[in-house]
């Protein structure tokens, strides 16, 4: 096994990265545009299921704060998203990301894939600004990174589900990233690390928002990086923003479709 095989050479070395990784705003992470193999991508998207249709393996979420799909552990993984999993799991990948973000404790991928694997979003799906929980859910793990991989092809930035990075003010994004194909986002996860897309997709009902997410933990941390212990996902609501409002019609008719 080779790292070469399924990472593109420009980013193969993360050395001359890690300046970059930890001097970003609002906090550590890193964009790498084409980061795969492009045909293995490829594969990984045409093979790409649709969770709405997935008999089993699939958590579907449904309130003011997310809308969106999710698989549950390896289930519904395709042949050749599993052969990526091997890679993006593996020791050499461990300590290609412990040498980027300059973690010292050693880095421990998730086999469970607990909130990991498939993501789907439909139009009017959204997920709004937050911070991940910080303890793995099966074991005493602290979630430490998240990695999102974007499977869109052309995708058409009016249509939103823009990846946005904010800071603990939560004026305004910080960064804006479109899920674009081949799009890879590295960042730390603490309990002030606020990211999401907070609202609705506009997409074609044809079409909708896909990645693949890895989320990668450690025995210990340092203590300044979470509000407590243990806490499930921290959601933050922007100015003016209230997760009571009620939900557009299209909104409305998106969740009565997908309890169909």
């Amino acid at each position: 096994m080779n790292l070469s095989e399924v990472i593109n050479q420009q980013w193969l070395d993360p050395n001359p990265l890690k300046d970059i990784y930890a001097t970003a705003a609002p906090f550590p992470h890193i964009v790498m545009e084409n980061f795969i193999k492009e045909d293995l991508l490829d594969e990984v998207a045409h093979e790409f299921p649709d969770l709405a249709q997935a008999k089993g393996g699939v958590k579907q979420f449904d309130n003011a704060k997310e809308i969106k799909l999710a698989s549950k552990g390896m289930q519904v993984l395709s042949p050749s998203a599993l052969h990526l999993n091997s890679y993006l799991q593996s020791d050499l990948f461990l300590e290609w990301l412990n040498t980027l973000t300059g973690i010292q404790e050693p880095l421990i991928s998730d086999p469970y894939l607990a909130g990991g694997g498939y993501h789907e979003i439909k139009s009017g799906g959204l997920l709004k600004i937050h911070a991940d929980f910080n303890k793995h859910p099966r074991l005493n793990l602290d979630r430490r990174l998240n990695l999102l991989l974007y499977l869109n092809k052309d995708w058409d930035e009016e249509w939103g589900g823009a990846l946005q990075l904010f800071d603990e003010s939560m004026e305004r994004p910080i960064q804006i990233i479109p899920p674009r194909f081949n799009t890879t986002v590295i960042f730390s996860t603490t309990s002030y690390t606020f990211h999401g897309h907070p609202d609705p997709l506009k997409c074609p009902e044809n079409r909708s928002r896909r990645s693949l997410a890895y989320y990668y933990f450690s025995t210990g941390r340092p203590n300044n990086e979470v509000s407590s212990e243990r806490h499930s996902t921290l959601f933050k609501e922007r100015k003016g923003e209230s997760f009571s409002t009620k939900l557009s019609l299209k909104q409305v008719v998106r969740k009565i479709r997908l309890r169909l």
